[in-house]
């Protein structure tokens, strides 16, 4: 796909998220870890949900600390321009069973960034710590923003990136949007040797010049070993196994954990400009993860 910096977000910012949030998953249990079972097992018989948030609530809540931690901070390497918020200020439950992450062009504490003072404001959750799978139905129904400088994503990092690093961790890239691409999605594998601008990966572009913020659309990777697939509304655009990485090692035959955030700016998606309006959602209707 075409050449970009997305893997920067990742490095970076997962890394200073590893120090910022130490101590809060110090002070939570093991979080739980969905063992492979054997594909022709009998546990494969017929899917079971391990991960489900439908974001039920009152208006205004935060999300599910026992699902989700918040990463807070900005990110210096992709160049981004907001500061990821914590507590419910940038991502709340709606009281209509979402998850609502707005990015604002604000600043109200001062948050400071890589280039001087942040103008805006973001959120971005992950399950490190609290859960983790390796193989099976991964999937979120999603309604993106709109606008020049938006970069929303689902993804997912391999669950050792702590010992291992990346992109020896892995990463599989569920969803990503750019806002100059308002009918495109991406979906992309990182590696070892197959990482940052070599990650592999496709498009999927909607038919008759839709949008993907124009309403709702279910975004799933269908994961087992040596194989992950990638469809859209049910509609599979591409299948990935070892054949595809070049000889290189394949990074995903072990547990990963999810992750949601919108970015503002960056190396690819570029910075909003005078066409882009505030605020921006990237409204959530549930994540789901089932054995298959």
């Amino acid at each position: 796909m075409t050449v970009r910096s997305s893997w920067r977000r990742r490095a970076s910012l997962y890394a200073a998220s590893l120090a910022c949030c130490a101590a809060s998953l110090a002070a939570v249990p093991t979080g739980a870890s969905a063992a492979p079972a054997p594909m022709d097992s009998p546990a494969n018989a017929a899917a079971a949900a391990t991960f489900t948030d439908d974001f039920n609530g009152a208006a205004g809540s935060a999300v599910d600390g026992g699902k989700w931690q918040i990463e807070t901070g900005d990110n210096v390497n992709n160049h981004e321009r907001q500061y990821y918020t914590a507590g419910n200020s940038n991502a709340a439950l709606d009281g209509q069973g979402n998850l609502v992450i707005t990015a604002r062009k604000e600043n109200p504490n001062n948050y400071q960034c890589w280039y001087g003072r942040c103008e805006y404001t973001s959120a971005r959750l992950n399950t490190s710590g609290k859960f983790t799978q390796a193989y099976g139905h991964v999937e979120a129904r999603m309604k993106v923003p709109r606008g020049q400088g938006m970069w929303p994503a689902f993804w997912m990092l391999g669950d050792d990136i702590g010992s291992v690093g990346w992109p020896a961790s892995g990463e599989i890239d569920v969803m990503e949007n750019v806002g100059f691409e308002p009918g495109t999605v991406h979906g992309t594998l990182h590696g070892p040797g197959y990482s940052g601008s070599g990650g592999i990966g496709a498009a999927y572009t909607l038919p008759g010049g839709q949008a993907f913020a124009d309403g709702f659309h279910t975004f799933a990777v269908d994961w087992a070993p040596n194989s992950v697939k990638w469809s859209v509304d049910g509609n599979v655009y591409q299948t990935r196994t070892p054949a595809d990485v070049g000889g290189n090692q394949w990074a995903f035959n072990k547990p990963f954990f999810l992750i949601l955030n919108l970015a503002v700016g960056g190396y690819w998606p570029g910075d909003p400009d005078g066409s882009t309006s505030f605020p921006q959602q990237l409204v959530v209707d549930y994540v789901h993860v089932t054995t298959q």
